[in-house]
């Protein structure tokens, strides 16, 4: 027996209102892309990829899947971004606390390093050159498994050069642990005579950071509704504003973004003034 004419109106209505749905969420798109011109745009935004494992949950997914969901996303802001004339992007995407993870979670996280990288190397070293973005690796790589800084150090050096644009992305990374590095860097210089003691000021502290050529954040995005920076660019972030979203990272939309922008714009940046 087919099914009721009711049944089919019904699924025929369903279909109509995701279309419908789809448009409106395309013109809002287009709405706020044009509100946006003329105002201000952040150098350099920096987003922490969070909510992979409650989106798996939520969805029921397996939790290698929600995260290459969750790479396919990280993806796409780095285009957002790219369109709105945002030059350099920071994603954090493996924290040194992650690092402590059970056995099989950490390895879907390296795993999926491991195939966005060799895709990325793949397929769109060409389309990084037209865009002018070098990517960059910033954390402690070496507690990661060989292989995988291998294929690190083989994208940062086939996009070395590329242009003015940074993707940097944050694996085996610490904030803390980052100031740690800078010190210890110039506590040698220090040691050697090269850097005197009084010398020392932010600037010093800032020039032996992992991102001691990139302006720091003028806004941090974080996904999954967490409201919390979780040792994420500590030193550079002093004066960034903050957007806490409210959606598990595979779920976000361009017009989160968009309104996350929009929001940023809005603001008042006095940095202590």
């Amino acid at each position: 027996m087919g099914p009721s004419p009711s049944g089919i109106a019904i699924r025929l209505g369903d279909v109509a209102y995701r279309i419908m749905s789809r448009l409106q969420m395309g013109a809002y798109e287009r709405y706020l892309a044009e509100k946006l011109k003329g105002g201000p745009v952040p150098r350099h935004v920096g987003v922490i990829l969070d909510g992979n494992r409650r989106f798996a949950r939520s969805q029921g997914l397996d939790l290698r899947a929600a995260y290459r969901l969750g790479a396919k996303k990280a993806r796409e802001i780095l285009d957002w971004c790219v369109e709105l004339g945002i030059d350099h992007v920071t994603l954090y995407s493996l924290s040194t606390e992650n690092l402590r993870r059970r056995g099989e979670e950490l390895e879907a996280v390296l795993d999926t390093l491991r195939e966005e990288i060799s895709r990325v190397l793949r397929e769109d070293l060409g389309r990084l050159r037209e865009l002018g973005v070098s990517v960059r690796f910033i954390g402690r790589m070496e507690r990661l498994p060989e292989d995988l800084r291998a294929l690190a150090e083989r994208l940062e050096e086939e996009t070395r050069g590329n242009g003015g644009r940074t993707l940097n992305v944050a694996v085996a990374y610490g904030g803390r642990a980052e100031i740690v590095d800078a010190v210890r860097r110039i506590a040698e210089k220090v040691a050697s005579g090269e850097i005197l003691p009084g010398e020392i000021n932010e600037d010093t502290i800032t020039r032996h950071t992992y991102l001691a050529d990139v302006p720091s954040p003028d806004l941090i995005i974080r996904t999954s509704g967490e409201e919390r920076i979780s040792n994420f660019l500590l030193w550079h972030s002093a004066y960034s504003e903050l957007m806490f979203l409210d959606v598990y990272l595979p779920a976000l939309r361009k017009v989160d973004f968009l309104r996350a922008i929009r929001e940023y714009q809005r603001r008042s940046r006095r940095f202590g003034r």
